[in-house]
């Protein structure tokens, strides 16, 4: 509980209507969670925000006959209730974050927060830095897409970036636990709905952007924008850690008021690294003068890897521990899983979903091949997303595949056969015979597997730590790495 004049402290800009001494029990943005209260001078504090589906304003009404008695709004009702408290702001997603943030007494100013924004590798490395922390004896916290977690204690995820009032309700766990760092995932979409504002970050990371999400962003310059904001908000005692080989790797830090640090492959940056050798084992790498074998595979965990070692050192960890703790790191769930099959054959199960990523892992498997073994890829899309690309993946699949399977991704509400007809609307005709397309994705998998022979590669493609398929508003268990495991054993 907190006093409503405490909390009110945190937005630069609003108008009171009526009495400040309220205490307030919760903060809600969801009317269906007003819970009355039954002391006196005590309420939920809502927030009436304009979604895209729906707008809160809407239920105002609704939320005072629940014993709701302060509200923040962007518009006053026509007729206010002289027992309630009317706060007038210009943006109720904005304020949403810095409310939450002060009711849950700030808690990512009592800890070092570190947060990854970029359309490929977030999970990874966030994933793998909490993993880096706790080796290394730093009890700390994760927001991910696949799990949060509070020290080791795991906290079921629904978004990669959590609501302003779960966000700042899990980072204050967090401080009470004794947690001395936290590493997030900083989506798009949540800096669009202002889901992080109110935060304090020590650091940003950027990893890379290619196309994704233009069903949301609608073109390609919003969607660097979103992530530029994550930067341009950054305060001077924080330092912003980016992508020198990515082209807007630049771009993101260019009004960025914290230390700006860059790693590369290609080029002298901060933090340089150089891969030795790549085989589906590991890496062998060079990074700034060390040379040392990491457990992780292929070109983009090398840049995954040079992200969190230059983190780690920018938190002032020593150089010499933090490497060998990373050469004990295990990779994130669905990231470039293997699976081996008795005969030599090798699954791999990636999560792989926008072009890029695919391409990146298919171009991992080829280099590691070396056109010696056949590569039979497994891929869909989601449906209710960008469908331009849709005809994207399947054209790289085809490019780097000897057959490819298109199926079933997660459809959501939309009709498979549909999905799949756009993909293969990116397939050359000259490819079109070493394409099949099985909609059903335990029947694609099982396929894969009877196709696969003489040491061959199967790729699973889309899903990767998804344990569900959504149909029509649906969650139906399916597990990309059960299904493959269930048909080697057999």
């Amino acid at each position: 509980m907190k006093p409503l004049k405490d909390i009110l402290k945190a937005l630069k800009k609003h108008q009171l209507f009526g009495s400040p001494e309220w205490t307030i029990t919760a903060i809600c943005f969801d009317s269906r969670k007003i819970t009355p209260s039954e002391e006196k001078g005590c309420s939920n504090l809502y927030v009436a925000q304009r979604g895209t589906q729906t707008d809160g304003h809407r239920f105002i009404g609704q939320v005072i006959e629940q014993g709701c008695s302060v509200i923040v709004c962007e518009e006053l009702p026509e007729v206010m209730d002289e027992h309630v408290t009317y706060i007038q702001v210009l943006d109720s997603m904005a304020a949403l974050g810095h409310l939450a943030s002060a009711f849950y007494g700030h808690p990512s100013k009592r800890l070092r927060l570190v947060g990854i924004t970029g359309t490929n590798g977030k999970t990874t490395t966030v994933t793998l830095l909490h993993q880096l922390f706790n080796m290394m004896g730093h009890k700390a916290g994760l927001l991910s897409t696949i799990v949060n977690k509070i020290g080791e204690e795991e906290v079921p995820a629904t978004h990669t970036t959590p609501d302003a009032v779960e966000l700042n309700s899990l980072l204050a766990r967090m401080v009470e636990a004794g947690c001395e760092y936290a590493f997030m995932e900083v989506s798009s979409h949540a800096i669009c709905q202002h889901r992080i504002d109110g935060l304090q970050f020590t650091g940003g990371i950027f990893s890379n952007i290619t196309h994704d999400h233009l069903d949301f962003h609608k073109t390609f310059a919003n969607y660097i924008a979103a992530k530029k904001a994550f930067f341009d908000h950054l305060p001077a005692s924080a330092f912003a850690l980016t992508n020198l080989d990515d082209k807007n790797g630049l771009v993101m830090t260019q009004n960025c008021k914290g230390k700006v640090s860059t790693y590369s492959l290609r080029s002298l940056a901060t933090f340089k690294g150089q891969i030795i050798d790549n085989n589906f084992e590991g890496l062998q790498m060079r990074i700034n003068g060390y040379e040392v074998f990491f457990k992780l595979v292929g070109k983009f965990n090398a840049y995954n890897l040079l992200a969190i070692y230059g983190t780690a050192i920018l938190l002032g960890m020593d150089s010499e521990d933090v490497l060998r703790h990373m050469s004990m790191l295990d990779s994130a769930s669905g990231r470039f899983q293997i699976v081996r099959r008795k005969d030599g054959c090798t699954a791999i199960v990636d999560y792989a979903h926008t072009p890029d990523a695919l391409q990146n892992v298919l171009e991992t498997i080829v280099d590691v091949t070396g056109h010696k073994q056949e590569v039979i890829t497994i891929v869909g899309c989601g449906g209710d997303r960008d469908r331009t690309k849709r005809p994207e993946m399947a054209e790289i699949a085809c490019k780097y595949s000897d057959k490819v399977i298109l199926t079933s991704d997660n459809p959501r509400t939309e009709e498979p056969s549909a999905i799949l007809e756009e993909m293969m609307a990116g397939v050359p005709d000259n490819k079109k015979k070493q394409v099949s397309v099985i909609e059903n994705r335990h029947e694609a998998i099982k396929t894969g597997n009877m196709l696969l022979h003489d040491g061959g590669v199967l790729l699973i493609a889309g899903k990767g730590h998804e344990t569900y398929q959504e149909i029509n508003h649906v969650k139906h268990h399916f597990d990309d790495m059960e299904e493959i495991t269930n048909c080697f054993n057999q």
